[in-house]
C-alpha cells in the first residue's frame, strides 16, 4: 500500500501501464514487483541484464574552489585525491561516528562532485551538506533527473544497442556522456552494471529503446532486496543506521588510513576510539538452516539461550538457492561457522555465521 503523501517516480505511467504492483518506501509509491514475480526477475538480473527506477535515490552535485574541503569535512574522505572519474563509497557520520548515511562519491573535475545518497535520508543529507557548505566557497546543488540502474553480465551489451557505449569504464568510475547526463558503473547488486541519472525526456526514450531488447527486463524493489543481500550490501536504515559505526559494521575498508589517523571529519575523534575499544558486535552475513526464511528484526541467541545480538536483513536468495540474513552479533561470536539460534515466533532456528558475500561479486575491475 502506498500512502497519499507518498512521492511518485516521474516514470510511474510507465510502470503501471506493465503491471507494476506499488508499495511504499522511503516515503515513495515504488514498484515493488512485475508480473514476471520476484524470483523470476532476480534470476533474470544474474542471467541477463535487470532495469530499475532509483529515481526515490538524489543526486547532488558539489562544486567550487573548496569542493575538496567540503566534503573532506562531511565525510571520512581524501576527496583531492580521487582521480577524475573515480567513485568513493563513503559516510556521513555524526560526532558519535555512526553512520548518517552512506553516499557514492564521483569526482567529475577539479573542483566538482556528484554525491549520490540514499531516498530515506535524501532531504536530511540535504540539510546537513548545506549548513556545512555554509563555511565554504562551494555550491551545493540538488539535480532533478531520473534516475536508472541496469545491472547484470548483459547490462553493457543492452546499453551499446541503445547507442550508449560503455567502453573503458570500470567498476566505481563515472562519467558524463551527454549534457545533463550521469553515468557510474555501480550498482547494487553485486553484478557488473550501471546507474545513469538523466532528465526525464531521455529516460523515456532510453528505457524504450532497452526495452526492446528481450535481454532486459523490469526488476522491482522486492528483487533488488534479495539481490543485494546475496551480494553482502547493507541498506541504511535496517544493517546500518545512526546507532552504527564503521568499525561495527565491517566498513573500515572504505575509510583510507590515513584519513582515519588524521582527518578532519565529522566522527574524526570517536571513530578511532571505537576501532581501538573494538566493536561489541560486528555485522556478519547469516545462513540460516533448512528452507525456513529468518527477517530482519529476529533476536539471535547463543547455544546457552544467551543473547546474541539481532537480525538485520533476510529472506530467500534465489541465486545462492537457500536462505540468507545479515545482522549484527556479539564479536566473540562473529568467526564464520559459529552457530547461533534465531528466535522465528517462538521456534529457535539454527543459524551459521556466514562469509559475506553469498553470491560472488563480478564486477568490472580491468
Amino acid at each position: 500500500m502506498t500512502g497519499d503523501d507518498d512521492k511518485h517516480l516521474p516514470l510511474e505511467d510507465i510502470h503501471t501501464a506493465v503491471g507494476a504492483r506499488f508499495g511504499a518506501f522511503a516515503g515513495w509509491s515504488m514498484p515493488l514487483t512485475y508480473p514476471a514475480g520476484v524470483m523470476k526477475e532476480h534470476l533474470h538480473t544474474r542471467e541477463h541484464a535487470g532495469l530499475f527506477d532509483i529515481s526515490h535515490m538524489k543526486l547532488f552535485e558539489v562544486s567550487g574552489p573548496q569542493a575538496i574541503a567540503l566534503l573532506d569535512r562531511a565525510c571520512p574522505l581524501d576527496a583531492g585525491t580521487l582521480e577524475i572519474s573515480q567513485s568513493k563509497l563513503t559516510f556521513f557520520l555524526n560526532e558519535a561516528g555512526g553512520i548518517l548515511d552512506d553516499l557514492i562519491v564521483t569526482r567529475l573535475g577539479n573542483e566538482r562532485f556528484m554525491v549520490v545518497a540514499n531516498a530515506g535520508n535524501a532531504v536530511a543529507d540535504e540539510k546537513h551538506l548545506r549548513e556545512l557548505a555554509r563555511d565554504f566557497d562551494v555550491r551545493v546543488e540538488p539535480l532533478d533527473r531520473v534516475f536508472l540502474a541496469i545491472q547484470g553480465p548483459e547490462a553493457w551489451a543492452a546499453l551499446s544497442r541503445a547507442g550508449i557505449e560503455t567502453g573503458s569504464l570500470l567498476f566505481m568510475h563515472g562519467v558524463e556522456p551527454r549534457k545533463n547526463w550521469f553515468m557510474s558503473r555501480s550498482g547494487y547488486t553485486g553484478e557488473d552494471g550501471f546507474e545513469i541519472g538523466l532528465p526525464a525526456a531521455d529516460a523515456r526514450e532510453l528505457v524504450a529503446k532497452l526495452l526492446e531488447d528481450e535481454r532486459v527486463m523490469w526488476i522491482g524493489l522486492a528483487a533488488r532486496d534479495s539481490l543485494r543481500l546475496e551480494a553482502g550490501l547493507c541498506l541504511h536504515g535496517q544493517d546500518i543506521t545512526p546507532e552504527t559505526d564503521p568499525a561495527a559494521a565491517a566498513l573500515m575498508w572504505a575509510i583510507p588510513r590515513d584519513i582515519r589517523a588524521t582527518g578532519a571529519f565529522i566522527g574524526a575523534d570517536a571513530l578511532p576510539a571505537a576501532v581501538e575499544r573494538g566493536p561489541p558486535q560486528k555485522r556478519v552475513g547469516l545462513k540460516p538452516e533448512g528452507r525456513q526464511p529468518v527477517r530482519g528484526g529476529a533476536a539471535l541467541f547463543d547455544a546457552d539461550g544467551n543473547p546474541a545480538g539481532h537480525v538485520t536483513s533476510g529472506g530467500f536468495g534465489p541465486s545462492a538457492g537457500h536462505p540468507v540474513a545479515m545482522g549484527y552479533v556479539s564479536t566473540s561470536l562473529a568467526k564464520p561457522g559459529t552457530r547461533v539460534f534465531a528466535d522465528v515466533r517462538g521456534t529457535k532456528i539454527p543459524v551459521d555465521v556466514s562469509p559475506l558475500p553469498f553470491t560472488q561479486h563480478r564486477y568490472r575491475k580491468g
